[in-house]
């Protein structure tokens, strides 16, 4: 019975592994095409003049994701214009979380007037090939000769309540040293938010 217990539990880290496993500082990120609020898809390639993109996976069901949206509003608004815009992920299945369907996507996009993409991935693809473990979860990627490029993966700061007097922010910096010619000093940080809501096996 024990042994039994034992092959069960590793059977769920392996599955937990494989939900979360997925890209590196350094690696190369695969295109991707994903439905956006006002209908039409969205890819990388669509930003022919961008240095990079700030790809946040977020929501409209946790209270993390949500207390850092107008702080997603104020990066695009800031680093837009420098070449690296904010595109904005929902990986969250509707089935399991239905507040994170498309349509409510497309209300808080409004509500929030997001004036960066907010795209939905039905069939959590790009979720996995991501590999984000929380909402929000942000990957700073470089556009270089090589492809895009994994710069920086984590927290967008380490001030999730809005009171730290001490401040990090890790994203800005991540893009103001690529922006300056530089690696970002930090490459990774712990993201602090929800967990990503997967699509029931089977469904």
């Amino acid at each position: 019975m024990k042994t039994l217990i034992t092959i069960f539990l590793s059977c769920l880290v392996l599955f937990a592994s494989a939900q979360t496993a997925g890209y590196k500082v350094g690696d190369a990120v695969s295109d991707f095409s994903l439905k956006n609020v006002d209908g039409n898809k969205v890819s990388l390639a669509d930003y022919k003049d961008a240095k990079g993109y700030i790809v946040v996976f977020t929501c409209n069901t946790c209270p993390y994701a949500i207390a850092y949206q107008d702080r997603l509003i104020a990066l695009n608004a800031k680093y837009a214009p420098l070449g690296y815009p904010v595109i904005a992920i929902n990986p969250n299945d509707a089935g399991v979380q239905p507040a994170d369907s498309y349509e409510k996507n497309q209300q808080r996009a409004k509500e929030k007037n997001f004036k960066f993409p907010y795209l939905t991935d039905p069939d959590q693809v790009v979720t996995r090939q991501f590999g984000p473990s929380r909402t929000p979860h942000v990957f700073v990627v470089e556009k270089s000769p090589t492809g895009n490029v994994v710069q920086y993966i984590g927290a967008i700061d380490n001030d999730t309540e809005g009171n730290n007097p001490e401040k990090l922010k890790y994203v800005e910096a991540a893009v103001d040293a690529l922006s300056s010619g530089r690696k970002p000093a930090v490459t990774t940080t712990k993201a602090i938010g929800c967990t990503i809501k997967w699509k029931k096996q089977g469904a």
